[in-house]
């Protein structure tokens, strides 16, 4: 890498360029998904561009639903040797779990519809939703 393509990013600039904020960072820091970076003389954290680039991988996997201990598998896998398979398996059992909450939230949107259906609104203290969410 030249002198020129090399990047070097403070943690609010990581975390800027990466769509996240710096207590994200932290935290990721702190579970060991994200490495402690190198620091400078006077003791500042120096990001490179493989920071910014694993940070950004963490965000799109935590975004598509899997858990830190799974984007964790995953890391491993890239920073080690990995069989496309774990990956593939890991991907379809995130999605078999995004489909059963896709089936409970069709559920609660379904009671909940029917309890404020129930509700006659207006300024009084009687409330059916409320009613509802009291039964045993």
């Amino acid at each position: 890498m030249t002198i020129s393509q090399k990047r070097e990013y403070t943690r609010g600039k990581l975390a800027k360029e990466a769509g996240v904020n710096l207590e994200t960072i932290r935290f990721y820091e702190k579970i060991g998904l994200m490495p402690d970076p190198p620091r400078t003389a006077a003791g500042y954290r120096c990001y490179s561009i493989d920071h910014l680039k694993r940070l950004k991988f963490i965000r799109r996997s935590r975004e598509l639903g899997f858990t830190n201990n799974e984007v964790s598998s995953l890391l491993e896998m890239v920073d080690g040797i990995y069989v496309c398979d774990e990956v593939k398996e890991i991907a379809l059992d995130n999605v078999d779990l995004i489909t059963n909450k896709m089936a409970d939230l069709a559920k609660m949107k379904i009671a909940l519809k029917s309890m404020a259906a129930e509700c006659s609104g207006g300024e009084t203290p009687d409330c059916a939703i409320i009613d509802r969410l009291l039964e045993e």
